[in-house]
């Protein structure tokens, strides 16, 4: 029999429901959410196997997980580490481990774990674009809970990079399908992948601290095209779409649906140029193509006005900073005679790859233009980026000319690889680089990283353009977003919907 009492408590009930609105009700228990990406990862989702940052903004902190995690202002905490000490001259750090902590295919995750992830790495096969730093560690597994890591060279923000995508500790039994069944102790594990369309992560109930995790399902698009990564937000089929095309975000401002989020980065945009090629080995050559570049109308035509010129590989936002906007301004008359006194008969024909993002293609154009102006017509090349990863970054370097962000935040050490895909090579910058590293005090070390960026910008190894800001486009109720992004990473474990 149903009582009066409750027929009036289950009224009063519904009537109050309907007051709400429908989103309210919706969102009040969601637990899933869609974001966007422009680029799909490739060549698959083992972030120590491929050099593309997509990889990354899949996996990281979220089926993957590091011994330390960065922040979104940059701080660096424990996250597989429990703590870590280390030694008055930098070369010892020792890490006591997180305890009953698994992976995601049941097996335990231990020093021998750490030791195997840093040691394959680093080993003479190893396709990690870190092999370099990993090659030079020494990694001691004393118990289950503790590991010890001796390095040959100096880097106090080594635990830093600890907490990169390149540091990802993998179980060893699952280690080599790692790009197409990605096994983590995090708190998402791979549901699906739909090749060229999405991939799908699912909450892992195994996780160490599950009931933290207030989403069960995320699931990233793939984008790439401006015109459609507005339709997505707009009818509602992408929830947020971090790092969207610049280009699009003015007509979501003042709309209450949205929020706008602009963030700062550690990332460099430049137009890389191939050093080793003729007739770009000539330092003059090189100058000449820098000063012809207004890096303003660059920001303004490939960014949409979000950045901020640099003169070197480093940014404004970087502890060290110096600025070298002035060694090669912009200076159209200056180039011109660059180039006649290096012997180059005008018009130089060129080739600029341009890689998928909208930053490279809308830039390709207005640097075309620019470089035109003093007698250098250059032809613009689009390709696939995975074309431009195995020919440009990867294989023989074939090109002349690229435009590409770098977000890795410290990777000054490129400039001394040897076969890195820009082809310079300088005694010079290695010996300060090399004294850098093995530099203990802060202060030498902050007039040496003045000094390597001088190095750069005198040489003209690149034309450097802008370091960018990224901005994010999401509906108003998601929350835990990066308010700036030091790397880039979404990390699901912060998300969820008023």
């Amino acid at each position: 029999m149903i009582k009066r009492r409750s027929v009036l408590t289950q009224t009063a009930s519904l009537a109050a429901l309907a007051t709400l609105p429908l989103g309210a009700l919706a969102q009040k228990n969601k637990d899933s959410i869609v974001l966007a990406m422009a680029l799909e990862p490739s060549p698959g989702l083992d972030p120590t196997g491929g050099a593309a940052s997509s990889i990354a903004e899949v996996t990281l902190y979220n089926i993957y997980e590091t011994l330390t995690k960065i922040n979104p202002d940059g701080s660096v905490t424990p996250l597989l580490a429990e703590s870590w000490e280390v030694s008055p001259d930098l070369t010892t750090y020792t890490f006591k481990l997180r305890k009953g902590v698994k992976f995601q295919n049941g097996e335990p995750f231990n020093a021998q774990a750490v030791k195997f992830s840093f040691d394959r790495a680093g080993a003479e096969k190893s396709t990690n674009k870190d092999k370099r730093t990993f090659a030079n560690l020494t990694t001691r597994a004393v118990d289950e809970n503790t590991v010890v890591i001796l390095t040959k060279e100096i880097d106090p923000d080594f635990p830093f990079l600890l907490g990169q995508a390149t540091a990802v500790i993998v179980e060893p039994k699952s280690a080599d399908s790692n790009m197409t069944k990605p096994v983590g102790t995090g708190p998402f594990k791979l549901e699906n992948w739909v090749k060229g369309s999405s991939i799908t992560l699912s909450k892992w109930d195994g996780y160490r601290n599950a009931p933290a995790i207030k989403l069960k399902k995320a699931t990233f698009r793939f984008i790439a095209d401006p015109a459609a990564q507005v339709a997505a937000l707009l009818a509602g089929d992408v929830d947020a779409f971090p790092r969207v095309t610049p280009r699009s975000v003015e007509q979501f401002k003042g709309n209450g649906k949205f929020q706008v989020v602009v963030s700062g980065s550690r990332a460099k945009t430049i137009l890389a140029i191939n050093n080793k090629k003729k007739p770009f080995d000539d330092v003059r050559v090189r100058k000449a193509i820098a000063m012809a570049i207004d890096r303003k109308a660059v920001i303004q035509g490939a960014g949409d006005g979000y950045g901020a010129p640099i003169g070197s590989h480093y940014p404004p936002s970087a502890p060290g900073y110096v600025d070298t906007t002035a060694i090669n301004g912009y200076n159209p008359e200056k180039a011109k005679a660059l180039l006649k006194e290096a012997g180059v008969t005008t018009p130089l024909e060129v080739t600029i790859t341009l890689p998928p993002p909208p930053y490279a293609r809308q830039g390709g154009e207005v640097i075309a233009s620019q470089l035109a102006k003093v007698g250098i017509n250059a032809k613009l090349q689009n390709v696939e980026w995975a074309q431009w990863l195995s020919n440009t970054y990867g294989g023989a370097h074939n090109y002349d000319m690229t435009i590409i962000s770098h977000v890795e935040p410290f990777d000054l050490g490129n400039f001394a690889k040897p076969d890195y895909y820009w082809g310079y090579r300088s005694t010079k910058f290695d010996d300060m680089y090399g004294k850098y590293k093995t530099t203990a005090n802060a202060k030498d070390r902050s007039k040496l990283l003045g000094d390597i960026q001088k190095q750069l910008a005198e040489d003209s190894v690149h034309a450097f353009l802008y370091q960018p800001q990224w901005v994010t486009v999401a509906n108003k109720n998601v929350k835990g977003l990066w308010k700036d992004m030091p790397i880039f990473v979404n990390d699901l474990s912060s998300m969820s919907w008023s």
